[in-house]
């Protein structure tokens, strides 16, 4: 794998994976999917590939928002700025 998250375009070409899902974390849905297919979905098998994913996710999902947020307040730290002038 390239790096620690996210597979190269070839190995996820080669798992076929879904463009919706290739982000940061599709080095980890990859191994999921593969344990997921060997176990026929049973959701006892594959917890470990699942849970290491759902923490990708929210992590990432969480940084998106306090990035948002800041955008939020240094927009609003702009106004009151050009509203002092």
């Amino acid at each position: 794998m390239s790096s620690s998250a996210t597979a190269s375009q070839e190995e996820l070409k080669a798992h076929r994976v879904p463009l919706g899902w290739r982000d940061q974390c599709s080095a980890l849905l990859i191994p999921l999917n593969v344990c997921r297919r060997e176990h026929n979905y049973l959701p006892w098998e594959c917890e470990h590939e699942k849970h290491a994913y759902e923490k990708c996710v929210t992590l990432t999902d969480r940084f998106r928002s306090y990035v948002r947020r800041m955008k939020a307040l240094s927009k609003i730290r702009q106004r009151e700025i050009e509203e002092a002038e």
